[in-house]
């Protein structure tokens, strides 16, 4: 397998990265009109930690970590690490050491559909990171790859500057063009959250906030006592 390192690609500007992280990744999820998750399968090794920056991207070959060698002199300030492989594999191809690398150039993270280890380690150094599986299967350093070329995780395109929001309910990409419109959006439901969340504090029903009830008409829903329900022998 050849590849190719792609160096300074265009990125999502940086006030709109940090716009973005004061967001949860449900809420640009929805913002976004339910786009860019990157599964379900991606779940992180902390807690109460939630990070946003810009990807740079590498494709491995599966049990090979030497691609993450090369991208970490691709990294930068901002910058959040997405791995994946050109098929399944959920060895452990970042750890603690590549973590020490990547803290010291200003990398806030990163996620991989493949495995990690030394997780304890990374909680102590308090660098976040989003995995498809643990594992402390080592690696080789032995097949190209590429750096900063569009990936795939759970379907969604993942290209090098985009912007990738992870936190404890998963991780969510934001296209680079995308990102002042989501960031903006994301404001937007918040503040209308804010404003249901007051309603239902003072007693109002989502049936009746969200107009529900019309709904539940137009199904065919209808409401009976439980003696009815039971003389019509729907228990028996």
């Amino acid at each position: 397998m050849s590849g190719v390192i792609i160096t300074n690609p265009p990125k999502a500007d940086l006030k709109d990265v940090e716009a973005l992280a004061g967001y949860g990744v449900a809420t640009v999820h929805e913002a976004m009109g339910r786009t860019g998750l990157l599964g379900t399968h991606l779940r992180p090794v902390q807690q109460d930690t939630r990070v946003a920056g810009t990807a740079v991207t590498v494709l491995s070959w599966p049990g090979d970590n030497l691609m993450i060698h090369a991208a970490v002199e691709q990294c930068g300030e901002g910058d959040i690490l997405v791995v994946t492989t050109t098929s399944p594999s959920t060895d452990g191809m970042f750890g603690e050491l590549f973590a020490t690398a990547l803290k010291q150039r200003g990398v806030r993270g990163v996620v991989t559909n493949a495995g990690i280890r030394d997780t304890a380690e990374l909680r102590e150094m308090g660098f976040p990171a989003w995995a498809a599986a643990v594992s402390p299967q080592g690696t080789v350093k032995a097949t190209g790859g590429s750096v900063n070329v569009p990936v795939v995780i759970g379907g969604q395109i993942i290209r090098p500057g985009d912007v990738i929001l992870a936190d404890d309910d998963g991780v969510v990409c934001v296209p680079r063009e995308q990102a002042r419109q989501a960031a903006e959006a994301s404001e937007a439901r918040e503040n209308k959250e804010a404003a249901t969340r007051a309603a239902f504090i003072e007693g109002q029903l989502g049936l009746d906030r969200y107009g529900l009830r019309e709904t539940l008409i137009r199904l065919g829903v209808t409401y009976q006592s439980y003696d009815d329900h039971v003389r019509d022998g729907a228990e028996s």
